[in-house]
């Protein structure tokens, strides 16, 4: 059974989600303390975090910021419904998603499976695809088994989203993709209207990869449409 992290001040909330999850199939564990929470997402067993991000104390953007130092477990955050700012800090830090509360607790169960497909949590792992099938592109190397990517021999450190948004990239060398396609094959989801995500995700794994040696950059913003990592 896979096992949620609940971190978030509203005890009534957290034992709404606790209710809602167990009945989905996940067994569930509720933190009302930002540091507390902390610590069990760096010492337990869960399989990923709901984190909210205005809590006392430490707030949800900073348990991230630490989580993030140590771990890449994936996370969920919940933020003030509005708080575009909070949004955008917290997938720069490195969550995985995000969802404006209030709402509707499918759209969250919707959200979860979808981080956990791409972190491998639902159990369809990659078994030994590194040593049969890297993906290489001028200097940079990725291996789908071990989700390691390597930039000229050297590892770049990737959120499992920066991951997946870097393999369809280099699947597609060469071609403009879309933001709603981006969307929606790595983050399993239609793009809103006021949607950054896509943006947020790809500046982030833009600035980790850097230029090419040439002085090229890697990934270009096609005006209007979304974006085109260079096949050579």
């Amino acid at each position: 059974m896979l096992r949620i992290l609940v971190i978030d001040d509203d005890r009534e909330l957290t034992a709404l989600l606790a209710e809602y999850l167990g009945s989905e199939g996940f067994a569930v564990e509720g933190v009302q303390d930002g540091a507390e929470g902390l610590e069990k997402a760096l010492t337990g067993d869960a399989d990923l975090v709901v984190l909210d991000v205005m809590m006392p104390g430490m707030g949800g953007l900073e348990v991230l910021r630490r989580l993030r130092m140590k771990s890449t477990l994936p996370v969920v955050m919940l933020t003030a419904r509005g708080e575009d700012v909070d949004r955008i800090v917290g997938l720069e830090i490195g969550a995985d998603d995000y969802l404006g509360k209030p709402f509707n607790p499918r759209e969250l169960v919707a959200r979860i499976r979808a981080v956990l497909r791409r972190s491998g949590g639902d159990g369809e792992g990659s078994g030994g695809m590194e040593e049969s099938r890297p993906v290489e592109l001028g200097d940079v190397r990725l291996y789908p088994g071990s989700r390691r990517v390597l930039r000229g021999g050297e590892m770049v450190s990737l959120t499992m989203v920066e991951f997946d948004f870097l393999a369809l990239f280099l699947s597609h060398a060469g071609e403009a993709l879309g933001r709603e396609f981006l969307s929606s094959e790595v983050l399993g989801r239609d793009l809103g209207v006021y949607d950054r995500s896509v943006d947020v995700h790809v500046s982030s794994l833009r600035r980790k990869l850097g230029p090419r040696p040439d002085g090229v950059e890697r990934i270009r913003a096609i005006r209007g449409v979304g974006y085109l990592y260079a096949a050579s």
